[in-house]
């Protein structure tokens, strides 16, 4: 079993001449372990939402997963195989989820597997308290993760572990490849920690010392982790790209093939004398888990029946939520907020909107889960239906739906991307805007993922003042923007921001960042709520201050600088000069407009001006005649005292207008 893994990790990596052979030679025996003896799935519905979790943090071995897939009976035949690393394959080099049936994650980026696999574990256990009852536990699962050096030498695994450990998920179990090789070599002269030591101290149970090639040593230990009452990590020893002559245990195992003549070499040491990519039946029969992977199903089935029988308001839930649907009346209740918000017309900081329409969705919406990185009291991002999660020494826990993930940006965003991935939960943390460069990569990942992940960052610019510039977000708006895949929301009242919720709400296929300010904002009149959803829409026209005539310019703002555009327009007015004002939260959402609605709000042959507190690059592709803007960092003095110190007044935004028209 452990060497058609290795045949066939060899095979690919040499045929695609790209790859990393050494990791799955390394952990073929593990994988013999926990595939063939442990971990509960179904290749014929990789689906199953009681399967176990399988996390391959390190990514670049992707070929293991690949094997495992295959030979397991997974929809991923060998031509897939021989297609590894090839365009538009099920087997690109670093796993995919949604791509490959029965990936969970896509890793690669290091040290994020794992801590999706953190995420994955916490919504096991939450879940397993809010649905199981006396007799029928419907929701018992485990979440395995594979992961080497490179994950543990990245700090985000010390963010997610410790937390792991304060949470004691004792549903993970960690295999860790110690094979002590990477790119550059041995790993002595830069990673010498103690691992066991360190998972100690974060809390975990540690089985350390086990021969990685003993298939039933790394079974017995795996079967002491399920016992355990907190995490485990097994350490297991072991030999990168084991079965080569001369590659294994060194640095060129890791990161290219082997060559021609080393794999045949290869294939001789193991006594394998079948051609690339031909596994024998033997082989097959030993691996193949499609009969008893059904037979698993099949009982919970069962298990599933007789609970829906005794509680089926509660089996009707748990099947919505994991199919990620939103309940009836969803869609009324967020029309309902917005309507409310309009109509009581509030002066508030958009993170205190944030709270307000928060304070109705996690009411209405019992998978909202919330958190933030030690700025709950600035995020705002609790509310009377999200009382603080606490899970206890023994196990049990009190059902809170706020996490308090500490000074951990990085891990939260990854984590909240495995809550995510295990389905059950809709995440959300804040953080302040200029801290998402610490979460950046994780973001990026939750937008490659097509996963609902919502992130919310406050004190968004130089407005929210003497923290300065090290807290004053500057280019973070249009950074964010530049991800694809991520809608990036910046509302200017408390009805947008109500909209902009409901919106990352209801974004099955993408991960949504809310930027909102710390200062107070006024309520923008509007006559209408509905274009607030396309991303853009017109605000004010020149008739709303007096003016029968038709616009001559249009302005365009985001966030808190709308209300700047709105008193500039009416300088404008006094001075005969009509301007169309519109509001722009979510440019993201707006480019995705058709061009008929994107006319309609800008339309041809007037001089734009967009106005926002942060740089100005990304708003010229709207055709800008000028641009509002900063493009250096801030200073530390009262937020107000710093709007006028850089240009961002109603007397600023009118002259620029006046200067644009008379060119």
């Amino acid at each position: 079993m452990a060497n058609a893994i290795r045949a066939l990790a060899m095979d690919a990596v040499q045929q695609a001449n790209s790859g990393h052979p050494g990791a799955p030679m390394g952990m073929a025996e593990i994988a013999v372990a926990l595939w063939g003896r442990h971990l509960r799935h179904n290749p014929a519905n990789p689906r199953w939402p009681e399967r176990d979790r399988f996390v391959l943090s390190n990514g670049h071995g992707s070929m293991l997963i690949y094997a495992l897939l295959h030979l397991t009976g997974y929809d991923l035949p060998m031509s897939e195989l021989r297609n590894f690393r090839q365009l538009h394959s099920k087997t690109p080099g670093h796993p995919e989820v949604d791509l490959t049936p029965g990936v969970e994650t896509t890793t690669g980026p290091l040290g994020q597997g794992v801590t999706n696999a953190v995420g994955m574990a916490l919504a096991e256990k939450l879940l397993a308290k809010e649905f199981n009852r006396p007799g029928h536990a419907i929701v018992d699962h485990h979440t395995y993760v594979f992961l080497g050096d490179g994950c543990l030498m990245e700090g985000i695994s010390h963010e997610a572990c410790s937390l792991a450990g304060v949470w004691r998920l004792n549903k993970l179990i960690a295999l860790y490849d110690d094979n002590g090789i990477s790119i550059d070599g041995q790993v002595t002269p830069w990673f010498n920690d103690d691992t066991p030591k360190r998972f100690a101290g974060y809390g975990w149970n540690v089985i350390a010392g086990v021969d990685g090639h003993d298939v039933d040593a790394v079974d017995a230990a795996i079967a002491m982790a399920k016992l355990a009452d907190r995490p485990t990590i097994i350490c297991c020893k072991t030999a990168i790209g084991k079965g080569s002559p001369n590659r294994a245990g060194t640095a060129r195992a890791h990161g290219e093939a082997l060559g021609h003549e080393e794999v045949k070499l290869t294939r001789e040491a193991l006594g394998w004398p079948h051609e690339p990519f031909v596994v024998p039946e033997i082989a097959y029969a030993h691996w193949d888990a499609r009969e008893r992977g059904g037979a698993a199903e099949e009982r919970w089935n069962a298990q599933f029946a007789a609970y829906q029988a005794e509680f089926p308001g509660l089996a009707s839930e748990y099947v919505r939520r994991m199919r990620g649907e939103l309940p009836r009346g969803w869609a009324q209740a967020a029309v309902d907020a917005a309507i409310a918000a309009h109509t009581k017309a509030e002066t508030v900081a958009s993170r205190k909107a944030s709270q307000l329409a928060l304070e109705t969705f996690t009411h209405a919406l019992p998978e909202l889960l919330g958190g933030s990185a030690d700025l709950t009291g600035s995020n705002l991002t609790n509310t009377s239906s999200t009382p603080p999660l606490r899970l206890e020494a023994d196990g049990s826990s009190n059902g809170g739906r706020h996490i308090n993930y500490g000074v951990r940006e990085f891990g939260m965003a990854a984590i909240m991307n495995g809550i995510a991935l295990h389905g059950g939960f809709i995440p959300y943390g804040g953080t302040f805007l200029t801290f998402s460069d610490y979460s950046r990569n994780a973001i990026r990942m939750a937008a490659l993922m097509k996963r609902r992940v919502i992130h919310v960052f406050t004190h968004d610019s130089i407005g929210l003042g003497e923290d300065g510039p090290t807290h004053q977000s500057v280019e973070h708006a249009a950074s964010l923007r530049l991800i694809p895949g991520l809608d990036v929301w910046r509302p200017g009242d408390t009805a947008e921001t109500v909209v902009a919720w409901a919106c990352a709400i209801e974004s099955r296929a993408r991960p949504s960042a809310l930027l909102l300010s710390r200062q107070n904002l006024p309520y923008a009149p509007k006559a209408g709520l509905e274009d607030i959803s396309k991303g853009a829409y017109v605000l004010a026209e020149p008739s709303e201050v007096g003016l029968a005539k038709k616009a001559q310019a249009v302005i365009v703002a985001s966030g808190s600088e709308v209300q700047l555009a709105l008193h500039a327009q009416q300088q404008l007015a006094v001075q005969g000069i009509a301007v169309r004002v519109v509001s722009m939260p979510s440019t993201t959402v707006f480019d995705r407009q058709s061009a008929a609605y994107k006319t309609t709000v800008l339309p041809p042959g007037l001089p734009r001006i967009a106005v926002e507190a942060g740089v100005t690059d990304g708003w010229w592709k709207y055709g800008c005649a000028a641009v509002v803007g900063i493009d250096h960092y801030g200073e530390s003095a009262p937020g107000g005292v710093l709007f006028k110190h850089f240009g961002f007044t109603a007397d600023n935004v009118a002259a620029t207008v006046v200067k644009v028209l008379r060119g």
